[in-house]
């Protein structure tokens, strides 16, 4: 019984460990804050996000609702690890060079373009053509849940093309969201010039070798308040923080490589001598320093890169599903307020895709970039139709985009209604291209 109980815990371990499950959880919550919205909890379940969190001071209120904490200050913790993911694959992964670059951020530029134009244009000289930017954005989890799912039946190099591309699409979404998408007070031209100072500060720091992620993070807090009063959406003070956080570490290799040896020299002479089972000063105080050098011999982006993704991957993207999934469809919702839920709807399920293999193929044929080896046109087609899944980044602008409840409400079911068909038509396709590519084998 013992031994069941032990391998059903591994399994599940590994489960949760792998980078599928991020995704699977993520759905899980999306459906559960679905059927909450549309029960007799309804009601509390929309009253509760409303509630103020925060403190009062000298007669003053200091804090947001819980909905805004999530949404405004959790999400840009998320922004955070998203901009430290854009920074390392800049600077050391498959954004780092032009030749690997150029073929998934193409991609990535065409499936934001086409998308956005196909809402456009839906939604033209309508109240609604702000929502442009709903449909161009890619849910890195979900996606590459979905085509981990698949496991061997594409290639590897799928898998990185469809990952690179996510993260193109991501920085793209960020650049939306600043310029497109700002406070409706307007701009505030000291809190922004503020802002732009305390990021010079941040560049300075990194210069001068300041390698502290207290020190980093305590300054960016300053940089969200300045970004948030300066009418843009503060999660861009998050991803500011981001490409102003180091990336060398406080020691080389070669001197950490050293401390060890020493250490390592320490022990085995010492154990000589030892007669009991205590360490003596000496060892103590070479695990002290081995300890500290541990810390400073790590990447500082890569140490806050890795502490970030549980918190974001487990809480916080989770948290933001349940609290922005939630819509009454058993209320009076209008579908047909402009054409909001076609211009989503074509714009994920069909935009993508036309969109990244469209502007890949061009680029090919103008020998501009080539693709991956071992990658056909019905992969990049299928993993285009998995960058439909457009739900966290799609909520996310959604809830930019519209100040009418009812044309968001609109919006939110659209997303998961093409999230949910990209998602089943790209595997669907992925799944009937391998077992043709098979059967010709």
């Amino acid at each position: 019984m013992k031994k069941t109980t032990s391998r059903i815990s591994e399994a599940l371990s590994s489960f949760i460990r792998a980078e599928s499950f991020s995704g699977i959880f993520l759905f899980f919550c999306a459906v559960s804050a679905m059927i909450v919205a549309n029960s007799p909890l309804s009601h509390l379940y929309k009253e509760f996000w409303e509630q103020p969190f925060g403190f009062s001071f000298a007669g003053g209120f200091y804090g947001f609702s819980i909905h805004d904490w999530i949404n405004d200050v959790l999400m840009s913790i998320f922004f955070l690890m998203v901009g430290l993911e854009i920074k390392r694959e800049l600077l050391f992964g498959d954004l780092s060079g032009f030749q690997k670059a150029a073929f998934p951020v193409i991609g990535a530029i065409g499936g934001m373009i086409v998308p956005g134009v196909i809402y456009y244009a839906l939604n033209m000289n309508t109240p609604s053509y702000h929502g442009f930017g709903i449909p161009m954005a890619t849910d890195i989890a979900f996606a590459l849940g979905v085509i981990l799912l698949l496991g061997k039946r594409v290639p590897l190099a799928l898998k990185v093309f469809l990952v690179t591309l996510a993260v193109a699409d991501d920085l793209g979404a960020i650049a939306v969201i600043a310029i497109f998408y700002p406070s409706p007070e307007g701009l505030h031209l000291s809190y922004l010039l503020a802002a732009v100072g305390i990021i010079g500060i941040l560049s300075f720091m990194n210069y001068i070798g300041v390698r502290s992620l207290s020190v980093y993070i305590g300054i960016g807090i300053v940089l969200w308040f300045c970004v948030h009063h300066g009418g843009i959406h503060a999660t861009i003070a998050a991803v500011a923080l981001a490409f102003c956080v180091p990336v060398k570490p406080k020691i080389e290799t070669k001197e950490f490589i050293a401390v060890v040896q020493e250490m390592i020299t320490i022990f085995e002479n010492k154990d000589k001598d030892r007669k009991n089972i205590l360490l003596d000063t000496d060892q103590m105080s070479a695990i002290d320093k081995a300890a500290q050098d541990f810390t400073k011999v790590q990447n500082p982006l890569l140490r806050l890169e890795h502490a970030l993704q549980p918190l974001c991957a487990f809480i916080i993207m989770p948290l933001f599903a349940f609290a922005n999934a939630g819509v009454d469809i058993s209320a009076e919702i209008d579908f047909h307020i402009d054409h909001i839920m076609l211009g989503i709807m074509l714009g994920l399920v069909v935009g993508k895709p036309v969109g990244i293999l469209g502007l890949t193929f061009l680029c090919e044929k103008c020998k501009i970039a080539a693709r991956p080896q071992g990658v056909t046109w019905s992969h990049i087609f299928g993993a285009g139709m998995l960058a439909g899944i457009g739900f966290t980044m799609s909520m996310f602008v959604s809830n930019l985009a519209f100040d009418n409840v009812q044309s968001a409400d609109v919006s939110k079911v659209a997303i998961l209604l093409a999230s949910s068909i990209a998602g089943i038509l790209g595997s669907l396709f992925l799944l009937i291209n391998h077992q043709i590519s098979k059967a010709k084998s």
